[in-house]
């Protein structure tokens, strides 16, 4: 049989597989769903076991009408900055996975933040000190389950992102990606390997962490991924986010990626690891040489939708309908879910639903959460190098209404992508570049190639500037409220 690969993208709410062929044309796809479970304010968390059964799932759904001998390699695409800590001896987890949306850093964050070392971790890690990365849910997870930090020490607890979890599960290796790795405000983008001084300030034993590697690995073999042959190779592993940049080709300068998920990244590749006002800077992968990416992360769009409809008893999918033809009004929402993310990282704002009535309806307040989208996105484009190309991709870039909503509230031709596996292919694309599947000069023209709809400004511009100082308003408001609330706890 002809060679094929298979894609594995470990999201928030599912994991994905696809099975490409030599062409890259998509063979089959399968999808297992993922709970997320809160319970405390700002906490956030998974079944880390529950994690890794939907990848087995997925991928036995997937490939089930294959010959497993047929699937040359498994590339891997997964959430970033959740932290899973485990049993090096046994691979079981500790404790439930601690979610990238998870806020329980925060009082930790404050503390090095009146120590002043805010910008010397910034200056390191490209990273805003928030409690959104990896290092301060690592900190946390050790404070309950090994408060001395003897185990970790002695390297019989493991601490990872969850490509290191799976990696671990699924080839016994104890390795991560360079690019996951730089997620974790723990790698020194310098020199592309944890740093010491951070260790020491996080209180992180490197016993506890993987190997750091190239996004081509070296990765090690599958053993027990039913029912691929023990023994198929990972070519290929990068974080979801990084994964659609590559997918889009994004390696070329002036290009914007947008994807629409649970959160929002906003990414452009980058000249150098030099920190970046507002916005981060990160490794997006490594091929022998890294390259670097400004990036911005954004903790609630996908998600306002979701929670909007459970506490509406509705489908997400009925209020974007809803949406596309209302009008808010003066209703805004800002989903401050734990903080808000780039370009303000202001983890002490709370959530505001703001300028409703007894007459407002479903249809006002799904506007609205599709406009908190759009609105969070334009303010960090903003901040960003005049982009040639925005493109977007993710869930919610389904919606036409968001896509034009997007082009207007930011004065920028938006360009979807034809499909919206990107995490999926990105890594795929990857990986068949390493076996010889095809080059970069195909990918690119597959990119491009692959934007199908076009969506160019318009509107009234006097209406469109009136919405958007509504929100910053509120937005301020949003932040304030945080802030004196902060202030009043004992």
């Amino acid at each position: 049989m002809k060679p094929h690969l298979l894609a594995i993208d470990q999201g928030t709410s599912s994991t994905k597989a696809l099975l490409l062929d030599a062409s890259g044309d998509i063979v089959s796809r399968a999808d297992a769903p993922l709970r997320q479970y809160h319970p405390g304010p700002g906490l956030v968390e998974q079944d880390a076991a529950a994690l890794l059964d939907s990848v087995r799932a997925a991928v036995a759904d997937c490939v089930r009408d294959t010959a497993p001998h047929a699937v040359v390699g498994v590339a891997l695409s997964t959430q970033r900055e959740s932290v899973v800590l485990w049993e090096a001896a046994t691979g079981m987890p500790v404790a439930p996975l601690v979610s990238w949306q998870d806020q329980r850093g925060a009082e930790r964050a404050a503390r090095l933040a009146g120590a002043g070392m805010s910008e010397e971790i910034r200056r390191r890690t490209g990273l805003p000190l928030d409690p959104m990365f990896s290092a301060l849910k690592m900190a946390a997870l050790l404070d309950r389950h090994d408060p001395t930090r003897a185990r970790s020490k002695a390297g019989a607890l493991r601490l990872g992102t969850v490509d290191a979890y799976l990696l671990h599960a699924l080839t016994g290796e104890s390795v991560t990606e360079v690019g996951n790795a730089s997620r974790t405000q723990l790698l020194n983008l310098a020199t592309g390997d944890w740093d010491d001084e951070l260790l020491g300030l996080f209180d992180i034993p490197r016993a506890a962490l993987s190997r750091i590697v190239s996004s081509t690995g070296p990765f090690g073999v599958l053993r027990g991924l039913d029912p691929l042959t023990d023994g198929t190779p990972v070519q290929a592993v990068m974080g979801d986010s990084h994964a659609a940049l590559f997918a889009h080709a994004g390696w070329r300068p002036g290009t914007v990626k947008v994807t629409y998920g649970t959160g929002s990244s906003v990414m452009t590749v980058a000249d150098s690891p030099e920190p970046a006002e507002h916005v981060c800077s990160t490794i997006a992968w490594s091929t022998g040489r890294p390259t670097y990416a400004h990036e911005a992360n954004i903790r609630s769009t996908g998600r306002t939708l979701t929670w909007l409809a459970e506490l509406l008893g509705a489908e997400p999918e009925e209020l974007i309908r809803l949406a596309a033809d209302a009008d808010a009004g003066d209703v805004t929402l800002v989903p401050a879910f734990g903080g808000v993310g780039a370009p303000w990282w202001d983890a002490r704002a709370v959530p505001v639903l703001a300028g409703f009535d007894l007459g407002t309806g479903r249809a006002q307040l799904a506007r609205a959460a599709l406009e908190s989208v759009a609105f969070q996105v334009g303010d960090v484009l903003a901040v960003l190098p005049g982009p040639r190309q925005v493109v977007a991709d993710g869930g919610l870039s389904r919606s036409d209404a968001l896509m034009q909503l997007q082009a207007d509230v930011s004065d920028v031709t938006v360009a979807r992508a034809g499909h919206h596996e990107l995490s999926a292919a990105g890594t795929a694309q990857l990986a068949g570049v390493g076996l010889g599947l095809w080059t970069i000069g195909e990918l690119e023209k597959r990119a491009d190639d692959d934007l199908r709809s076009t969506f160019t400004p318009g509107g009234d511009g006097t209406r469109r500037r009136s919405a958007a100082a509504r929100w910053h308003r509120r937005l301020a408001a949003a932040r304030d409220l945080g802030t004196r609330g902060k202030q009043r706890t004992p």
